[in-house]
Order: structure tokens, then sequence, then C-alpha cells
């Protein structure tokens, strides 16, 4: 009898896992199904200009001879691609690491305001990254213009001398980085502010009972909290500000010679204006590289820091 009824367990258990199985396989079948109008527009819109991209690469400037590295061969020889290349970096750090600082530094600000104050202050502060980048940019195009330039404006007014904003090379690539830091510091901070929400009360109440200061608490308890957000984030802008064309293109449209070209805008003007799709397509390419290396050794650290928790 009792060798019957623990039978029927075993077989009832098994039909369960078998329930189990078929119901997780049905939900896996229902979600990839759902997800996949998502799957053939990334498809279509990202895997399939990539790979194109790559294609035109190996090709001539009339897309009829295959030239295999090539175009790459080309572009090392120039001095104006390696220019590119340096003003990218140079472009893409400086930004992110003063999106960095002042997204987290008015973070914690907001942070510590009360909770009805918080959501005016977020709303405001937002503004700057909801509104599109080309339409902002055009504001601050008026901001710099040589004749009508609202600074130079109050500068006349102060008694100091007028500054060309966009017409010399120096203060053009500051122009560059100010826009685009003033339009990408409202996501660190917004970004940084959720992590923030997630630090327990309990820490700053045991920092302050071993007697630390706010700076203290910031260092010791919040940065370390904050530090896989920190970095996720600013590998997210790092990529995004690699491939920024339209602040560049409509602010300084790469000028003056070619001294705030980066890598979206120059290949625009190889591929489109100079009829050289090949060309333009690897320098867009050049930047996998780049990025690949920075996303390696930012998800790694990541990583680390996530086995030692």
């Amino acid at each position: 009898m009792a060798d019957a009824v623990a039978s029927d367990l075993r077989v009832a258990a098994v039909g369960r896992r078998g329930n189990a199985r078929s119901i997780l396989r049905r939900k896996s079948t229902v979600a990839f199904l759902m997800a996949l109008p998502l799957i053939a527009i990334i498809l279509c819109l990202v895997v399939y200009p990539a790979f194109y991209a790559i294609h035109l690469a190996t090709l001539n400037k009339s897309m009829t001879k295959f030239v295999g590295f090539g175009n790459f061969l080309f572009l090392f020889k120039r001095s104006t691609f390696w220019m590119v290349v340096e003003q990218s970096v140079l472009f893409a750090v400086t930004a992110v690491i003063f999106k960095a600082v002042i997204g987290f530094i008015v973070a914690h600000f907001v942070h510590n305001i009360p909770l009805k104050g918080q959501r005016k202050w977020r709303g405001m502060l937002l503004i700057p990254w909801v509104i599109p980048p080309a339409m902002s940019t055009l504001a601050w195009l008026w901001l710099f213009d040589p004749s009508y330039s609202a600074f130079n404006w109050i500068f006349a007014h102060l008694g100091l001398p007028s500054i060309p904003w966009l017409g010399n090379p120096y203060w053009a690539r500051f122009g560059v980085i100010l826009v685009n830091v003033w339009v990408g510091s409202p996501f660190f901070m917004i970004m940084y502010l959720a992590a923030l929400k997630s630090v327990p009360d309990q820490l700053h109440e045991a920092a302050a009972i071993d007697g630390a200061n706010w700076l203290q608490k910031i260092w010791y308890v919040n940065l370390p909290m904050m530090r896989n957000i920190i970095q996720i984030t600013g590998l997210f802008s790092l990529i995004v500000t690699f491939a920024n064309f339209d602040i560049v293109k409509i602010l300084t449209n790469g000028g003056p010679v070619d001294q705030t070209h980066v890598f979206a805008t120059w290949a625009f003007t190889l591929g489109i204006w100079g009829n050289d799709l090949p060309l333009g397509a690897s320098v867009s390419l050049f930047m996998f590289p780049i990025l690949g290396t920075a996303a390696i050794f930012i998800l790694r650290n990541v990583r680390k820091r996530g086995n030692e928790a």
C-alpha cells in the first residue's frame, strides 16, 4: 500500500514538473513572439546597416572593385584623420567627465530637497535633455553668433573684449563641448538621483554615528554604492557622445578648417559631400575598436565588483 502511494506521488511530481516545463516553454514562446517586431526593427535598422557599412568599407570609390583594407590604409596616411581621432577622443572624454561631475553634484543637491520640491526641480533640470539637441543647438548658435552674440554683448557692457566663439579653433571646441555638457548633464543627474534613492538610510545613520561629515558620507557611502551606475552611465554616454553628429554639424560644421570634426561629421563630409561612401563608412567603422575597448574595460570592472559583492 505504501509503495503504491509513493509511486503515485512520484508520478504526480513528474507530471507537475512536466506541466511546469510546458508552461515555461509556452511563456518563452509567447515572449519571443511579442519581442519579434522589435527584433525585426533592430535587424533592419541596426544589424543590416552595420554589416552593409563593413561591406562598403572594402570597396573603392565607385563601389565596383574590392580593395580590402585599402580605405583604412589610405586614412592612416592622412593627417586629417588622426586630427579627427584626437578631436573625437578629446571631445567625448572631456564632455563625459564634465557631465558626470555636474550630474553627480546636482543629483546630491536635488536629493537633499524635500520630496514635494524635488518634482519641480527634476522637471526643470531635465528640460535641456528633453529638448531635441538640434533645436537647442540652434539657440546656442545664436548665443555664439559673431555679430549678435549674447555673450559678447554682455562682455561689451562689462568692458571685456569679445570672443570669436566659432571662428577660433580652441573656442569652437570649447563651445561644442559646452553645448554637449549642457544637453547631457541632466541624463547623468537623473540616473545618479535614482541611484541615490537606493542607498539605505541606515548606512548614513551609521556613518553619522561614527562622526562622518557630509563629504565623508558622499565619499565613503554614496560613491561606493553608486560606482556601477556611474560606470555604466559613463559608458552609455561615451558611446552616444562619440557618435554625436547634430551638435557639431549645426554649431561649427567641422570648422574652422576641420578643427572640430568628429567621426560622424567627417564621415558625412567624406561620404555625402565628397561622394565617397566607402571612405565615409571606413571612418565611421573606426569608432568600433575605440568604443569596444572602453566597453570591455568598464564592463569587466563592473562584473569584477559584482562578483566581489
